[in-house]
């Protein structure tokens, strides 16, 4: 018994560690919760070294690189495999507007994987206020929207889309406008696509599957799995106007559907839960 306290006085964190280990592998809550709080932790460390790193430049969407390079690796850590397909649909160094599903803040990381060269993400303005991370966006060139302020919104919307051209970079938008824990798709809001027809930029559709299969908020689980990126094909805005808004916005939302149903091994509709 002695010796076991010994050990324990000498190796704490040892057992620490083994303790984790082995809560985690007893308990899928215990697990849940550990990694989300890694996933949290990493994050908002990170964001620290971006700043440091960030701001001889000033606010420039070429630090999202940076950004973007310290969240990355993360993936490995949570065991997360993402793989992408169609990347030929992103080879493009013309402006353009991504448009995203959203499902939780894992999508932080999955978006890294495929987010190309001067990128713009536009975002709720609550991140702004997130801390180190909400800075770090900040100086990496996010795009901030109060969600409550419509025609402030539609004004920021209409200078990127006079900008974006100009300056050539490409906006990244996740048009449900909110994490959707549904296991389908929200109904699209019109920004995004009001954004490409006023600059006449190609819209590119990107689906990422449903996370179910290694992780659930509602059940706390969270264990290794594959996360599926499906990049499709542009669709143009060249000569449309904001009266083909609604129909352009049904179009790609239908086939974003579709194809999130497939990647993500769902049948009829429905959820592979």
């Amino acid at each position: 018994m002695e010796g076991a306290v010994l050990l324990l006085l000498h190796y704490p964190f040892t057992f620490l560690l083994l303790a984790v280990l082995i809560l985690c592998w007893m308990y899928p809550a215990f697990r849940y919760f550990c990694k989300m709080t890694f996933y949290q932790v990493w994050i908002f460390t990170i964001s620290f070294l971006v700043i440091i790193v960030a701001l001889p430049r000033g606010r420039n969407c070429e630090n999202m690189k940076i950004l973007r390079m310290a969240i990355l690796p993360v993936k490995h850590i949570l065991g997360v495999k993402i793989v992408v397909k169609g990347k030929e649909n992103l080879k493009t160094k013309k402006p353009c507007v991504l448009v995203l599903n959203h499902q939780n803040s894992l999508d932080i990381m999955v978006m890294m994987q495929i987010l190309p060269n001067r990128c713009v993400p536009i975002g709720k303005k609550e991140i702004l206020y997130m801390g180190s991370f909400g800075i770090a966006c900040w100086l990496s060139g996010v795009i901030f929207i109060d969600r409550k302020k419509r025609e402030e919104s539609i004004a920021i919307l209409t200078e990127v889309a006079h900008t974006m051209r100009k300056d050539n970079f490409h906006v990244l938008v996740y048009p449900e406008g909110t994490r959707n824990h549904s296991g389908s798709m929200l109904p699209f809001k019109r920004g995004a696509f009001q954004l490409a027809v006023r600059a006449q930029v190609p819209i590119i559709p990107v689906v990422i599957s449903s996370y179910n299969s290694f992780y659930s908020q509602k059940e706390k689980r969270f264990t290794s799995g594959t996360s599926t990126i499906q990049i499709l094909p542009a669709v143009e805005t060249v000569g449309l106007s904001s009266d083909d808004v609604p129909k352009l916005t049904e179009q790609v939302r239908d086939s974003m559907m579709s194809v999130y149903q497939r990647i993500s091994g769902m049948t009829n509709g429905g959820s592979h839960e």
